[in-house]
């Protein structure tokens, strides 16, 4: 079966300052071996990019190794906010980090919030990471400059029923969720081994969050991994830091899903081609898909992917559904377990 290229909206490359877990060699080979051409970073590196500099660092560094598609996301700083709109039509977007994360970008003011809201071009995404409270007063902030909004892995049954509730109003809020947060809850936590493996920002929430998101999937614009890889050693430390690694395992879940009937296909190509390429005013991939076999059940494990972080929350699950095959721009990037596509074979969306 056929597929278009998939676009994951939020990953973490690690590149600079964390390359022992990620770079965009290892993290864009992952992509290509998850279904995904494109994919966007974001900005909390070390350090944050968050200035003309380390954008430009970043952009190079991808250049030179990307092998799928890619943009990158600035950061929203207490000091770029009159500079940060003229690197605009270079970034994927920009992110606001509104809540606890990894880094040191999250901004508490919000008159920061306010000043960034009024002076970012229109033309280009604000992408927020908001939980609860601080998710209800960034809508409220996108109503009042009336711009659109994306909001970032969304986990819990009060915030996609507020998005419901801003969307019937006519609000320009859009939305992500996980697959980390589709298909596990608290509960799993202990099954996941030191209780390091179970930190993740948003947190993993109730069963009955979860099935607050199936249930309110209309809502959903797009699936996106926030894949943030970090090492055992480090998930299994005494400051374990927050994140799950997902790429490669985004979709065979998803597609287990439709196996199961909680979804449909069209509903999977929606959010994780069509709506993010709308959203982001992404161009067309020519000659550009996957090949997947839905029917091929496989148990995932980590010693088999190609992310450097080399573990999985999903350890050992058994899956329905495979990438078999991805061209990029008429070339085998992708094939039967093995990245063909070279580094720096991956193009700039906004170049």
């Amino acid at each position: 079966m056929h597929l278009p290229g998939l676009i994951d909206v939020h990953v973490h490359m690690r590149e600079p300052g964390g390359t022992h877990k990620e770079d965009w060699d290892s993290g864009t080979a992952a992509a290509l071996a998850g279904g995904f051409t494109t994919v966007f970073a974001m900005p909390n590196t070390r350090p944050p990019i968050t200035d003309a500099a380390t954008l430009t660092a970043s952009l190079a560094a991808a250049r030179a190794k990307a092998r799928c598609d890619y943009g990158q996301y600035l950061g929203a700083g207490p000091d770029n906010v009159e500079s940060a709109p003229a690197l605009a039509p270079r970034v994927a977007g920009l992110k606001m980090y509104l809540d606890q994360t990894y880094g040191p970008l999250r901004l508490d003011a919000m008159t920061l919030w306010m000043a960034h809201f009024a002076h970012w071009p229109h033309t280009s995404p604000i992408v927020a990471h908001a939980e609860s409270r601080t998710l209800a007063a960034v809508i409220l902030l996108a109503a009042l400059y009336d711009r659109p909004l994306h909001l970032a892995h969304v986990s819990l049954r009060e915030e996609i029923l507020l998005i419901r509730a801003a969307k019937a109003r006519g609000l320009k809020v859009t939305c992500e969720v996980a697959p980390h947060h589709l298909f596990l809850t608290d509960r799993d936590i202990p099954a996941l081994g030191r209780s390091g493996r179970g930190e993740v920002r948003p947190r993993l929430a109730t069963a009955a969050d979860q099935q607050a998101l199936w249930d309110n999937l209309d809502v959903i614009d797009c699936f996106a991994t926030d894949h943030a890889p970090h090492t055992a050693a480090e998930k299994d430390g005494d400051n374990p830091p927050p994140g799950f690694p997902g790429l490669e395992t985004a979709l065979p879940l998803l597609l287990t899903a439709v196996a199961a009937g909680r979804l449909t296909m069209a509903d999977l190509v929606a959010r994780l081609a069509i709506n993010p390429r709308r959203i982001f005013g992404l161009p067309a991939q020519e000659d550009t898909w996957i090949e997947i076999d839905p029917d091929a059940t496989w148990d995932i494990r980590a010693a088999e992917m190609h992310s450097r972080c080399a573990w999985t929350p999903f350890e050992g699950w058994r899956v329905c559904g495979r990438v078999q095959c991805v061209t990029l721009r008429g070339q085998t990037a992708y094939a039967d377990g093995s990245v063909l596509a070279a580094p720096g074979a991956g193009r700039d969306v906004r170049a």
